[in-house]
């Protein structure tokens, strides 16, 4: 799910050259904020990766919701929610 999401991502992005350093410069215009730079097109796309997926990996934590992109959405948040209160995540074998 969450691979997909990125794939559909980078599909929508979109690069150009800029005067800088990192003359390479892309973005995802559906999602407010994902943006890289670099010195090659292949590491402005890296970046872009990298960027996509903590805005993800910080929005899942903060529990916003994390937009749509073609099909493909990450609904995760409700799922964690659920796994963590119902499963006993410290190993706790003093009880039996």
């Amino acid at each position: 799910m969450i691979i997909e999401y990125i794939q559909e991502a980078l599909q929508r992005a979109h690069y150009e050259l800029i005067k800088d350093e990192e003359p390479y410069y892309g973005e995802i215009p559906e999602l407010k904020g994902v943006w890289a730079s670099g010195k090659t097109l292949e590491e402005c796309r890296q970046n872009l990766v990298e960027v996509l997926e903590g805005w993800i990996l910080l929005r899942l934590q903060k529990g916003l919701p994390i937009p749509p992109i073609g099909g493909e959405k990450i609904e995760a948040a409700q799922e964690m929610e659920f796994y963590y209160a119902y499963t006993d995540c410290s190993n706790d074998f003093s009880r039996s």
